[in-house]
């Protein structure tokens, strides 16, 4: 069997759109794509909507406040890591001039 080389994609794409009336939109979203051997992970985010009236087309983003709240969690989480290990460290160190 042929093992294939792992790939990493970051593609972006646009859904069907939707018309009501005069007027078209048209979600976009991006996607991380990772792929191995024997399995692989997908991680799709929305970016923008499309909004297209007669004559005009209007790019509008899209917060992700999901997005923006997992990864202020995460550095919420990785500074209170380090600063207990800094502690840790501290008072590991007290304790070592205090037996002396």
């Amino acid at each position: 069997m042929e093992r294939s080389k792992p790939t990493i994609q970051w593609p972006g794409g646009s859904s069907q759109p939707v018309t009501a009336g005069e007027i078209t939109v048209t979600p976009q979203s991006q996607a991380l794509i990772l792929r191995w051997s024997h399995g692989g992970f997908v991680w799709n985010r929305p970016v923008a909507v499309v909004v297209e009236r007669p004559g005009q087309s209007q790019r509008i983003p899209v917060l992700d406040l999901t997005r923006i709240l997992q990864w202020s969690l995460l550095a919420t989480s990785a500074a209170c890591w380090i600063g207990l290990l800094l502690l840790r460290r501290q008072r590991t160190k007290e304790l070592q001039v205090k037996g002396e």
